[in-house]
């Protein structure tokens, strides 16, 4: 679940590489082209993963290893599954990265994927507090109304849709649960407060 800043500071915490030059790495848009993300930057596609790297080892060499590692995990029946969805690649990678930001608990999932397809096919919008988050710089930790009343790229209780792009780098398990989402009437879900949540299909 974490993003491309905390993959650079973990990097930077390991003695790897400076945070701003594996930041730079991740956000370089020839970078992305060359190794076959379809997006401007390799936020999404950093799989999450034990990696072991020598100490010698470039910004570039790590990103580039981590991006490889996904499209492992992505197979081209994955590809033509988002394609007979009627999603790219990178929507279900932006999926993906909600699902991860909105659970630890993987039996959830396919729920919470349920969830955000079935708003989704209704042009509803998501309403999710990590994609709020993310859009804003230096995020203090306490969310608040006016976070969810500001305009960002990010902030789908403004916007319809997917958010501009991924949030965070999801795992196996959740790009699986936005590829194949359990079949439920859900639109909406809350937390139960113990690491799991309520799902309904109205908000009474």
């Amino acid at each position: 679940g974490y993003n491309m800043y905390q993959i650079a500071e973990l990097a930077e915490r390991t003695g790897l590489a400076k945070k701003d030059d594996f930041l730079a790495a991740a956000e370089d848009t020839a970078l992305a082209k060359k190794l076959g993300v379809p997006a401007d930057t390799l936020e999404g596609y950093l799989f999450p993963e034990t990696y072991y790297f020598p100490m010698s080892a470039t910004p570039q060499q790590m990103a580039a290893a981590m991006v490889d590692r996904f499209f492992t995990v992505f197979t081209d029946e994955w590809e033509n599954r988002a394609a007979r969805m009627g999603m790219s690649v990178h929507q279900i990678v932006t999926l993906a990265s909600i699902i991860e930001k909105e659970t630890g608990h993987p039996d959830e999932r396919p729920l919470i994927a349920s969830v955000f397809h079935n708003r989704l096919a209704k042009n509803m919008r998501l309403e999710s507090d990590p994609t709020v988050i993310y859009g804003i710089p230096d995020f203090g930790g306490n969310i608040t109304k006016a976070h969810l009343r500001q305009e960002t790229p990010y902030n789908t209780y403004r916007r319809k849709g997917l958010p501009a792009g991924p949030i965070s780098n999801p795992g196996r398990e959740a790009l699986y649960a936005a590829l194949f989402p359990a079949q439920t009437g859900y639109l909406y879900f809350v937390s139960k407060n113990d690491g799991t949540h309520q799902f309904s299909a109205t908000l009474a």
